[in-house]
């Protein structure tokens, strides 16, 4: 028989006498796995953007407008738009003169909203705009169950779920708010989709459509039905070749074109899989590395006694080897299973928190699992031949001697690693300081990883100097029972490093990304709120406010100012602002006017006055950087993909990091998919009381569908709901990572623990009892909890100081609780398999403990 075989066969016997130490390092494999092929299914989900179509169903092919904006400087790279990327009317002639084209069906699409007792019964302006003339029906194949098609203006078809919700049938009445008013129309008709549709369809006459549509001469969409025998496919490549600028859809594709946010979640998703993967592959190379070391250095006596009787230092290290990788194999295929769960749990929190729209589909083939697979086999392969090198290496009698009392002194190669991880830690922060605020947490972020790597390597030396340096205070704390634990945390510092890593880790993740993450948000509200002032706010969820709307607002007795509010985002093309897939801040707002502007940043040049018209105004600092002076002619990129040529009126003294580009708001409204803003913001009168401003105008929007009237903390309600979306992926990375690694630290504690039972069963024939035991391990137990609590809140905050620095603070933002929550998990974490491993390692008499194998 073979020496390889041999090394083999000895490696598969001995597992089964090594169960607690094989489950650990098989828990801690299986875990890291499936989220490895859970992130490798979202960046997969987010690189195929798959959306099973509803209401474009029935048609083959949808054509709509460009399919984002190509970078300049990334000819390869296209960024998708913020907003609908509609099509000028006369290209639905083009698209139809296409050989192969049987018809091509416009669909123009805007708010409507279903009222019931005056208050809406959806938002029809979050995701899907709910209008449409009835000619796009065809593109959803609805039949019409009873009544008619829509001829005349003031009728409506109503889909069959929505018919019902509202209790009307055909011949019917039903109330509706369309451009932001509130209209009723008779039910000329009822319609059945040919699948199931979520979203609410509202089909209107050709001429209320052109009465409705806020984009003029443009439609959203255009449907394609090929001619008999005419493969879809084909036909699309055909009308994409002689239809320039247009994007052609088939397929699941056409999701894309009909749900507005699918396109919009993939930097978010690439985000989520990106950096959750890299956190995730961190982690799991500590925490598996941290575990396999743990399990050789308690078998250091086994492997010297190999040593002594003849083994070369080669065929230890390969039977280690064969161990570690024997059980890696079993857990990473187990793990598949595991990462379709994770992964399916993942993407629906994902979409339940509003990260990715509801609509999109979870993508994870056979890349994903494979991927997955081969990175877990890796680290596992790398973790293992480190962890055995130091054991085959070692003389016999040494090891012999080492099994007895390890040594804590890391060798010169593992120390040289820590220093350059600690160094870039400190680099991290400091380069952290100087950035913009909007990116400082993409430099700094890693730092709490570099510093969990740096402590993982320093780690035997740091439990020792603990031990060594607050050994006394710890006595004088904790009373006599302490005094074993202090000897031991110095002689056992390998085995509680293996231990203090994951704790380490788990704290630092969970304080360095919520609160540097709460830190920015707060910087990033605030300075949304400071480039804006008003004494009341009206908003609405229908879809947008009307112009008439606008007009009797301004009429309400003592209001000195109402300007519309319009966000979006774009780009400033010539000269090329550079920001490529982080398009600047869009902002419309109203000419200054002798009430002054709802604008507050302070104007540096130029005035606000002229912002009538194609003009913007810019901070000063982004016209600096581009060399931009006051009225240059610049070009900017909407967020629909039209190119508007703008003169620059005014320079701003903008916030460095969140700065935002104004323009008026009848010219950027034109460019948003709705085409209405959803906010105005109105400013009192000279000598009115805000207060009675808000309740005059509360008391008119009483007539108005849908709107509420608040005061100006009404004004950061929208946007702190998107920076609340982004915050989440924060937080859900933060959950994950700090769930894996206190699996991690319940592992390698259990099995340190369990591995110390012939110690127990020594010190019980010594005289003591179960009580003091279990009380020397809790303390045992704090001292681990208590260093890896200081150096999680030391490494976060390389992370969370420079941010608050960079964001103009001195102190960091964040709710108190998620501090006094982490500092609890961790003692609710180690305490709890303290006890419950010092129970089973005790369950044995101290007779059969002592000649147990083992520590």
């Amino acid at each position: 028989m073979s020496s390889r075989r041999v090394i083999l066969n000895l490696a598969l016997s001995s597992l089964r006498f090594r169960a607690a130490a094989s489950l650990a390092s098989f828990v801690a494999i299986l875990i890291g796995c499936g989220l490895l092929i859970a992130c490798a299914g979202l960046f997969e989900t987010a690189i195929v953007l798959q959306a099973q179509p509803q209401r474009l169903a029935s048609v083959p092919v949808v054509v709509g407008g460009s399919a984002g904006f190509k970078l300049p400087d990334e000819e390869s790279q296209v960024v998708p738009y913020a907003e609908r990327a509609g099509l000028p009317e006369d290209q639905v002639a083009k698209i139809a003169a296409v050989p192969g084209v049987r018809s091509a069906v416009p669909d123009v699409s805007f708010a409507a909203a279903l009222l019931k007792g005056g208050a809406p019964q959806q938002d029809s302006g979050s995701s899907v705009l709910s209008g449409h003339g009835w000619d796009s029906a065809a593109l959803g194949g609805y039949q019409l169950r009873e009544g008619s098609q829509p001829q005349a203006p003031g009728q409506v078809v109503l889909d069959s779920a929505t018919a019902g919700a509202a209790g009307v049938k055909s011949g019917g009445t039903v109330d509706l708010a369309v451009d932001g008013q509130k209209q009723s129309f008779t039910v000329a008709g009822i319609a059945e989709p040919a699948q199931t549709v979520t979203a609410p369809a509202f089909f209107f006459s050709a001429g209320d459509v052109q009465r409705f549509s806020t984009h003029q001469g443009r439609v959203g969409l255009v449907g394609v039905f090929p001619a008999d025998g005419v493969d879809a496919g084909e036909l699309a490549g055909r009308i994409a070749d002689q239809v320039p600028g247009v994007s052609v859809l088939t397929g699941d594709d056409r999701g894309a074109a009909e749900f507005l946010g699918v396109d919009a979640s993939q930097l978010p998703l690439i985000l989520l899989a990106a950096v959750f993967g890299g956190m995730v592959l961190v982690v799991m190379a500590l925490v598996v590395s941290a575990t396999i070391s743990l399990t050789v250095r308690q078998r250091q006596q086994e492997l010297a006694l190999l040593r002594a009787t003849g083994a070369t230092p080669k065929q230890v290290h390969r039977m280690v080897l064969a161990e570690t990788m024997a059980v890696g194999a079993v857990a990473a295929v187990c793990g598949a299973f595991l990462g379709s769960l994770i992964g399916n749990q993942i993407f629906s929190t994902s979409q339940s928190i509003g990260i990715v729209p509801g609509e999109l589909a979870f993508r994870q083939d056979i890349i994903a699992f494979a991927g997955g697979i081969v990175a877990t086999l890796a680290i596992t392969y790398g973790a293992a031949w480190f962890a055995a090198l130091a054991a085959a290496r070692a003389r016999p009698i040494q090891a012999l001697a080492e099994a007895a009392i390890p040594g804590a002194k890391v060798n010169p190669l593992r120390r040289m690693g820590a220093l350059v991880f600690a160094a870039a830690t400190v680099l991290l922060a400091a380069t952290t300081v100087f950035m913009p605020a909007d990116t400082a947490s993409a430099i700094g972020g890693p730092a709490v990883l570099t510093g969990a790597i740096a402590v993982a390597l320093f780690g035997p030396e740091i439990m020792a100097y603990v031990a060594d340096r607050f050994g006394p205070f710890i006595r004088r704390v904790a009373g006599k029972d302490a005094t074993l634990a202090v000897i031991n945390s110095r002689a056992r510092a390998v085995a509680f490093a293996a231990a203090l890593t994951p704790i380490t880790l788990a704290s630092a993740v969970a304080l360095g990304n919520v609160y540097s993450e709460t830190t920015a948000q707060k910087a990033q509200v605030a300075a949304y709120a400071d480039q804006l002032q008003a004494d009341a706010v009206v908003s609405t969820g229908t879809g947008g406010i009307s112009p008439d709307l606008v007009a009797q607002i301004r009429s309400t007795p003592g209001v000195g100012t109402a300007s519309p509010l319009v966000t979006s985002s774009g780009w400033i093309e010539q000269p090329y602002d550079g920001n490529g897939s982080d398009p600047l801040r869009l902002l419309g707002v109203s000419a200054e006017n002798q009430a002054g502007s709802v604008l507050s940043t302070t104007v540096t040049s130029g005035s606000l006055k002229n912002l009538i018209g194609s003009t913007v105004a810019l901070p000063e600092s982004v016209a600096d950087d581009l060399g931009i002076k006051l009225g240059d002619k610049i070009t900017m990129r909407l967020g629909d993909g039209a190119q508007a040529p703008v003169s620059v009126v005014a320079l701003l003294d903008s916030p460095s990091s969140y700065a935002s580009m104004v323009l008026p708001a009848d010219l950027l409204t034109a460019h948003t998919t709705s085409g209405l803003p959803a906010q105005v913001l109105v400013k009192a009168a000279s000598g009115t009381d805000p207060a009675d401003l808000v309740s005059a105008l509360g008391d008119k929007a009483k007539g108005w569908p849908g709107v509420s009237v608040g005061d100006d903390s009404a004004l950061t309600q929208n946007f702190q709901a998107s920076a609340d979306v982004e915050a989440m992926i924060n937080y859900l990375l933060a959950v994950l990572a700090i769930a894996y690694a206190a699996i991690a630290a319940v592992n390698t504690l259990a099995v340190a623990v369990l591995a110390r039972r012939r110690e127990f069963g020594a010190q019980r024939l010594a005289g003591a009892d179960r009580g003091q035991v279990r009380r020397m391990l809790f303390i045992e137990g704090g001292i681990v909890a208590v260093t890896g609590l200081v150096l999680g809140i030391v490494i976060s905050l390389f992370t969370v100081l420079p941010m608050a620095i960079s964001t103009g603070e001195i102190i960091p933002s964040g709710p108190i609780w998620v501090f006094l929550g982490v500092v609890l998990a961790v003692f609710l974490i180690v305490w709890p398999v303290t006890a419950l491993s010092a129970r089973l390692a005790m369950r044995r008499s101290p007779i059969e403990a002592v000649t147990l194998p083992g520590q």
